[in-house]
């Protein structure tokens, strides 16, 4: 189905929803192609997944409210709230920011508001994606790896943790009350618990320190080190469904649209130049006959890696976005919500 064809299907009373919703119709400043079809990683029958934003209303935005998102599950739409996506954005959230780097020909509606949030875009790229999109693609990976019930060696597996509990902490200081990072100390050593040859070992001072936020911290932790070790239902449905090719596809995908924004500083969601791989792998190039990944790609997996690695070291990006220019582009979009100053009408 092109993109004509889905034009014409949002059209149908299937979507109808998108006209009728208050917090819709015509505020809905963008919509587009999500999933699959965003990535250029679509096969014949693959869902339609929209995603879009809509500016609050003026009593929303005089009276603090916030509608936040819309959400229909029938046919796989969500569209935000313009205030909740500049959070999400600013915070550089790998499953909204691929909004901003659309193929042009994705973009299935676009009003002025739409297209001054895409000029703008850069505004809220920083190293923040070093840890939003790694941390991701690392967590998602390992359960992939439980997903195939591939066995890991055990020291391994305890690297793995360690990383995406790393990862994790990043965002510690944002949420929880303030600590010296020579406070806690998370590190691998040899084992004294018994059947594990390497284990990771905590070193904590903490003086004076709110017991709920250490019970917060500890918590994440704690929910890090238990998903490696279970295979939920949705893990055995992805190997009853064959559906690993895909997980490994988009896992790929996540490190090479990170790489670009610590390069490139661009967000690029169509992945065209790495098409003919992407879809290899989801077609199961990368698996053996047992539907196990093979060696190749962990090989082509640590190749990212390094890569990624490189682009962190050297990028020009800020540490955090300009957070600034973030709140003084909310005002402009929402003053002229206020004033009038959109032609809210969508087509």
């Amino acid at each position: 189905m092109d993109t004509s064809q889905i034009k014409q299907k949002l059209e149908s009373d299937e979507y109808g929803f998108l006209r009728k919703d208050q917090n819709l119709g015509s505020n809905i400043i963008l919509l587009a192609l999500g999933g699959s079809h965003a990535y250029g990683m679509d096969k014949e029958g693959s869902d339609i997944d929209i995603r879009g934003i809509a500016i609050n209303s003026k009593n929303d935005i005089l009276s603090g409210n916030d509608f936040m998102q819309v959400a229909d599950t029938d046919t796989d739409t969500t569209i935000y709230s313009f205030n909740k996506m500049v959070k999400l954005l600013a915070s550089n959230n790998p499953n909204t920011i691929e909004i901003l780097g659309c193929k042009p020909g994705h973009y299935l509606y676009l009003s002025a508001a739409g297209r001054e949030l895409l000029e703008n875009r850069k505004i809220f790229l920083s190293k923040l994606c070093i840890h939003t999109f790694a941390g991701y693609a690392d967590s998602q990976l390992r359960r992939m790896e439980n997903k195939a019930a591939r066995l890991t060696g055990q020291e391994q597996n305890e690297q793995h943790i360690l990383k995406s509990i790393n990862n994790a902490s990043y965002d510690f200081k944002n949420k929880y009350f303030p600590y010296d990072e020579s406070s806690i100390k998370l590190y691998i050593g040899q084992a004294v618990t018994e059947g594990y040859n390497s284990e990771i070992f905590m070193d904590i001072c903490l003086k004076h320190y709110p017991l709920r936020d250490w019970a917060g911290m500890w918590n994440e932790m704690k929910a890090i080190t238990s998903s490696y070790n279970k295979i939920g239902k949705r893990n055995e449905k992805a190997v009853s469904h064959n559906k690993l090719g895909k997980h490994m596809a988009h896992l790929i995908r996540l490190y090479m649209m990170c790489i670009d924004i610590l390069e490139k500083e661009e967000i690029i969601t169509y992945r065209e130049k790495e098409h003919n791989l992407l879809m290899d792998i989801r077609n199961g190039k990368y698996l053996d006959s047992n539907r196990q990944p093979v060696k190749e790609f962990y090989d082509l997996l640590n190749e990212y890696e390094k890569r990624f690695e490189y682009a962190k070291n050297n990028t020009s990006l800020p540490d955090v976005p300009d957070y600034k220019k973030i709140e003084e582009f909310k005002i402009y979009i929402n003053e002229k919500v206020v004033t009038g100053g959109w032609d809210l009408c969508m087509h």
